[in-house]
């Protein structure tokens, strides 16, 4: 398991638009891009120095095809970078304001402290 790979994953979809829109509306695709095109890029520069070993496992690859907050959270990805995510993706989605957030609480409230790990 690699909380970094996730919350890179995160971090570099949320910060380009684009990707946002690909990955709501694909998001299984988006992942399987994401891991074979920039998973093993180095700092995020796209200068083709590589890394080679940088996967998500299954229940990673998954929580993020299915979008899935509460396991993304679960398995230690920052739950800054999700909220900013999926607030990017879905909130456009509701009339009123601060629901996404609501929804995205609510997502999580099952959790008590202490919270998992999000140290990378």
């Amino acid at each position: 398991m690699s909380k970094y790979l996730l919350n890179k994953f995160l971090y570099t979809i949320d910060r380009d638009p684009e990707l946002v829109e690909r990955y709501r509306e694909d998001p299984r695709g988006t992942v399987e891009w994401w891991e074979s095109e920039r998973a093993n890029v180095i700092l995020n520069v796209l200068t083709g120095e590589k890394s080679t070993w940088l996967r998500f496992n299954d229940v990673e690859r998954e929580a993020l095809a299915t979008q899935d907050v509460p396991k993304l959270f679960e398995l230690g990805a920052h739950p800054f970078l999700t909220l900013t995510l999926c607030i990017a993706m879905f909130e456009r989605d509701y009339d009123e304001p601060l629901a996404y957030q609501h929804l995205y609480a609510q997502q999580l409230s099952h959790f008590t402290l202490p919270y998992p790990d999000i140290s990378t």
